[in-house]
């Protein structure tokens, strides 16, 4: 009687101490077949499914096969058709165009797995199958024996018997092996001489960044001071912008190095340097007044703004570009013509001639 308690009390404590099911959570599993085994009812070879639920497995998979077929067809004309980089508005086009060429892959990407999925879980069946490993080489009988397991495996797919199921799974695949084609769009045309010009040009106005305040150099005396200008005009198109910016710096007039060639770049002391980066493009936007040094804050490419902004430290390899600058009929600064060298970073193609 007491061995009975005591194995009743034993019981008692391990319950006690099992993990119990916290509400809304899945039961527990209790087997690990994905896929109907013998007994289970499926098709071929002794299996048996459902007609009815077959029926309908097979148009459900065949309805995501068909979708992601639709969801390629959309991947491509948003590709071909709604460019992301035309025009002045690229940012949002891109953005837009992100937006559409994401969802059309995630639904690619989507149907076919749920179509496979229902396919594997209510059209397949398997059973249990050992094979011995022998020599690579495989003999005769091998492959004969392999050729039986393949059109036995395609007959329990069901692939040969459901002609619905295997036509929509061609057709949700056709559209798959064009997209990498399209893609390759990407890698042309080449930029040519295009990111050797800027909208500077001869009698363009310098105007601040964010107000759009056209500047004469009485609004601009100060020493030491420094300001970001872009050219009228630009202030909406963003690709422009990338290239355009300026760094406005007045220097101590007495104190520039003024290069062979350059001797009218300047009004007075204020001077006009591209704010791109000759490294890998980040804004050199910080100053520091009494060294007359322009840092960039990315990897620390310092620049002597007295000197044609020649590198003194950091790995830029080139000094930032130079914009001409002048004075136009009403007194306001103007260009007096492009960057005399492309701008941004030096990996850009620099040795073909100017258009």
């Amino acid at each position: 009687m007491s061995e009975t308690n005591e194995t009743h009390e034993a019981s008692s404590e391990e319950e006690e101490r099992a993990p119990k099911r916290v509400i809304g959570t899945p039961p527990q599993v209790q087997s690990h077949d994905l896929l109907p085994s013998e007994g289970d009812g499926g098709e071929g070879s002794g299996y048996k499914l459902d007609p009815v639920k077959a029926r309908k497995a097979e148009r459900a998979a065949a309805f995501f096969f068909f979708l992601t077929f639709v969801a390629g067809i959309a991947f491509i004309v948003f590709y071909a058709v709604w460019p992301g980089h035309v025009g002045n508005d690229d940012i949002v086009r891109a953005m837009h165009s992100n937006y559409a060429l994401g969802t059309s892959l995630t639904v690619i990407f989507l149907g076919m797995a749920v179509g496979m999925t229902i396919w594997v879980r209510h059209l397949m069946t398997t059973k249990e199958i050992i094979q011995e490993r022998h020599e690579l080489a495989s003999p005769a009988e091998d492959r004969q024996v392999f050729n039986e397991y393949f059109l036995q495996g395609a007959e329990e797919s069901g692939i040969t018997k459901r002609p619905l199921l295997r036509r929509s799974l061609l057709l949700a695949s056709a559209p798959l092996g064009l997209l990498p084609i399209l893609l390759l769009r990407d890698l042309g045309p080449l930029p040519k001489t295009k990111l050797r010009h800027t909208s500077w040009k001869k009698g363009t106005r310098l105007v601040v960044d964010g107000t759009g305040q056209p500047l004469k150099p009485s609004d601009f005396n100060s020493p030491g001071g420094i300001i970001t200008v872009i050219p009228e005009g630009a202030e909406d198109n963003l690709d422009e912008l990338a290239k355009a910016t300026v760094l406005l710096i007045n220097v101590p007039e007495d104190q520039l190095k003024v290069k062979k060639g350059r001797e009218n770049w300047n009004v007075g002391g204020i001077i006009a340097y591209s704010k791109i980066c000759t490294h890998v493009g980040c804004p050199a936007a910080l100053y520091e007044q009494t060294t007359h040094h322009i840092l960039c804050p990315c990897h620390q490419s310092t620049f002597d703004a007295l000197d044609g902004a020649k590198v003194i430290f950091g790995p830029a390899a080139r000094p930032l570009p130079q914009l001409p600058l002048g004075v136009d009929s009403e007194g306001y600064l103007i260009a007096m013509s492009d960057f005399h060298e492309p701008v941004g970073p030096s990996f850009w193609e620099r040795g073909r001639p100017k258009a």
